[in-house]
């Protein structure tokens, strides 16, 4: 018996054992309850929260408002006007910035009417000269990071200007210009209040946790209905979405902040205001600004995500592509996506890192440079753009931006290939597909599909109960409790056989190859750069090449999934490694160990808990995708999600759905996290 308490495994083995047998015991046909949980009241939460949120909306705290157009006072509620007013607020800075950018007429209308500017041709806001911007890019790159990073930024904007991505790739940009500000904005805020108050980071936290596990499209059913559909919504969603990740890295900042620092500022007689704002946040500006590239990140991500809601740019074309299985087009924008995503997250990061002398005494034609050259390029450029557009009124203005039609293309070449693939491997990717769906995959669907809710809920608490305790079973049992008591228990089993199988897949090829890598610091280099450049594409983008090799199915899904989901289990396997402190390995070697016997009895074990928490974000990266994937035909929860965002009332069904991956995410982040902290108390790492 003392064998038993003292070793874990025993007891998750026996826990298997009881789990089995009631699989084998309770009878899908006479099981009732500890079948499948029958229907009670809690299946009416989805209307509740419908109701809740339809008498926010349209009856709590009326007020009479004045349409001065029509020159009536009528009555609204606060929410409407507050709605109303914000997504004004923020569509007129997308169309105020697009139209910078593209040139336009909207906001000059704003201010004054449509027969202002008929009767006033001059009156409109020009475009921004694509070389200009090209320029620009440029000479950022070169100020941020030297020659490398000024060349990537620099062509990477020629690319996308010359291959007619111009307008689509600017709209996006716009709406990223909007989103990313207010997104900091409110995150440092929050961070700050977070930071200084305790019981508001408490509340905060959980509330931070579960924003982060929530899949992508259950923020769009709650902004649509509160916001409508646009460019507005699209950004209020991304906002929502992109925050999160700054808050955290906000109080992450500014506690790491040392105690001799906030000493110095408090006995140089700052006051409370002084010494957050000229010490605490100057002297965590590196964390704060990797929050800012989290942010940048997030709304990239967000931006083709929010196509579904009317959001303009490349991923609303993306979006079109995909569904008219225009692959060669669909590669082209996903190619404009990701060198967007690169640039900017490359641009943000060495900001990052970019240290500042601010006690260099450099002549202010010198201190600002990049900034006068840029100017001049502007002024230049622009003029050229005039006259072009002056001297040849009817032909294209190539200074502006050259249309999609005219630019170059390579779309014939890889629908040449998409042909050509399909013609020479169709029996053997159909065969593939065949054997994956009729051998493994149905077979392990219908395994999941097969187990009763009380031998699951028992199972989760068992293991909640073996790795953490009393308070993580009661932890994890709540999560899976909460989906098991509404109707889509069934959904969540298939979400969660298919997650399974992408994260074990995921985690073989990320750890071995991490393994590889680790063993040669050239090749850790490599795979490190690998993983960041992966990591900044927008996760839509996997779904083209494996709707191009593979066509729509579950496979295709799954595939596009493990390829997303490797990315951080070879990450984290990497770095674990490569961090095992030097003098142990070297305390191994003068042990006598050869260096298969230090990986596997010195270096694995203690990066163990690092690679544990890279198979947490695998399987957090997994759901997210298996949602998305639900784009091209599930039958996971994702499918309901997305149908809810087309069904009159499916707020609350959406926001409910949302929550069940998002427990499902919490369960597993909580058994992996308290079984890390664990083992890196026992090995002296914590």
């Amino acid at each position: 018996m003392q064998y038993f308490t003292e070793h874990k495994w025993t007891q998750f083995v026996a826990l298997l054992v009881v789990f089995f047998g009631l699989v084998m015991a309770i009878d899908p046909a006479t099981g009732g309850n500890l079948w499948r949980l029958q229907e009670t009241r809690f299946w009416l939460l989805p209307d509740v929260v419908n109701d809740g949120l339809k008498f926010l909306i349209n009856d709590f705290w009326v007020v009479e408002t004045y349409d001065a157009e029509l020159d009536i006072t009528e009555q609204s509620t606060m929410m409407k006007e507050f709605t109303r007013d914000l997504s004004g607020v923020v569509l007129f800075s997308i169309n105020l910035i697009r139209e910078l950018l593209l040139g336009g007429v909207k906001t000059v209308v704003a201010f004054t009417s449509w027969d202002f500017i008929s009767e006033n041709e001059w009156a409109r806001i020009p475009a921004l000269p694509w070389p200009a911007v090209a320029a620009g890019a440029f000479l950022t790159g070169q100020y941020l990071g030297g020659r490398n990073l000024s060349l990537l930024a620099g062509i990477s904007t020629i690319y996308i200007a010359v291959f007619g991505q111009w307008t689509p790739a600017m709209q996006t940009l716009s709406f990223v210009l909007v989103a990313v500000p207010l997104s900091v904005l409110l995150g440092l805020t929050l961070g700050i209040v977070a930071f200084r108050n305790k019981t508001f980071e408490a509340v905060l936290a959980p509330l931070l946790n579960v924003a982060q596990t929530m899949p992508h499209f259950s923020y769009l059913i709650p902004v649509v209905v509160f916001f409508g559909i646009g460019d507005h919504a699209g950004a209020i969603s991304t906002v929502i979405f992109a925050t999160p990740p700054m808050i955290r890295l906000t109080i992450l900042g500014l506690k790491k902040v040392s105690p001799e620092v906030v000493e110095a500022g408090m006995m140089s007689g700052c006051n409370s205001r002084q010494l957050m704002f000229k010490v605490l946040i100057p002297t965590a500006r590196h964390d704060i600004l990797i929050g800012v590239n989290q942010v940048i990140m997030q709304c990239l991500a967000m931006a083709v995500i929010a196509s579904f809601i009317g959001a303009k740019g490349l991923g609303y074309d993306l979006l079109v592509s995909l569904n008219m299985l225009k692959i060669g087009q669909a590669l082209e924008l996903g190619i404009s996506i990701v060198l967007i995503a690169v640039v900017l997250d490359r641009l943000s990061l060495a900001w990052a890192k970019k240290q500042v002398d601010y006690f260099a005494d450099v002549p202010f034609h010198l201190r600002h440079k990049y900034s006068l050259a840029f100017v001049g390029i502007l002024i230049f450029t622009s003029v050229a753009a005039y006259v072009a557009s002056v001297a040849f009124p009817d032909k294209a203005n190539y200074f502006y931006f050259v249309h999609e039609s005219q630019g170059l293309t390579t779309e014939k070449f890889w629908d040449s290939i998409v042909d050509w693939i399909i013609t020479n491997t169709y029996d053997s990717v159909q065969s593939f597909n065949a054997f994956m769906i009729i051998s493994i995959l149905m077979p392990m669907k219908e395994a999941y599909l097969a187990m009763p809710v009380a031998a699951t809920l028992l199972l989760v608490a068992g293991t909640g109960y073996i790795v953490g305790g009393l308070r993580s079973a009661m932890i994890v049992t709540g999560f899976i409790a909460f989906i098991a008591l509404t109707p889509w228990w069934d959904r969540a089993l298939i979400t969660a056989y298919m997650a399974t199988f992408a994260v074990i897949i995921s985690v073989t090829i990320g750890c071995s190859v991490g393994i590889l890598c680790s063993r040669s610091a050239k090749a850790t280099k490599f795979i490190l750069l690998v993983c960041d450049t992966f990591q900044t594409f927008p996760s839509f983008v996997y779904l083209i090449p494996v709707i191009m090799l593979f066509g729509v199915s579950d496979l295709s899904v799954l595939i596009a999934v493990i390829v997303y989901a490797t990315i951080p289990a070879t990450r984290y396997t990497v770095e674990g490694l490569s961090n095992v402190p030097k003098s142990l390995q070297e305390a191994g070697s003068m042990s006598g160990v050869n260096r298969t016997q230090r990986l596997l009895k010195i270096e694995l074990p203690l990066a163990f808990p690092h690679i544990m928490l890279g198979i947490n974000q695998t399987v957090i990266f997994s759901l997210f995708m298996i949602i998305i994937g639900a784009f091209i035909g599930t039958d996971d929860l994702g499918q309901l999600i997305m149908q809810s965002l087309s069904e009159a009332n499916g707020m609350g069904q959406g926001i409910v759905l949302g929550l069940c991956v998002a427990f499902i995410g919490l369960a597993v982040d909580h058994l992996i996290h308290t079984w890390a902290e664990q083992r890196k108390k026992v090995l002296g790492l914590a």
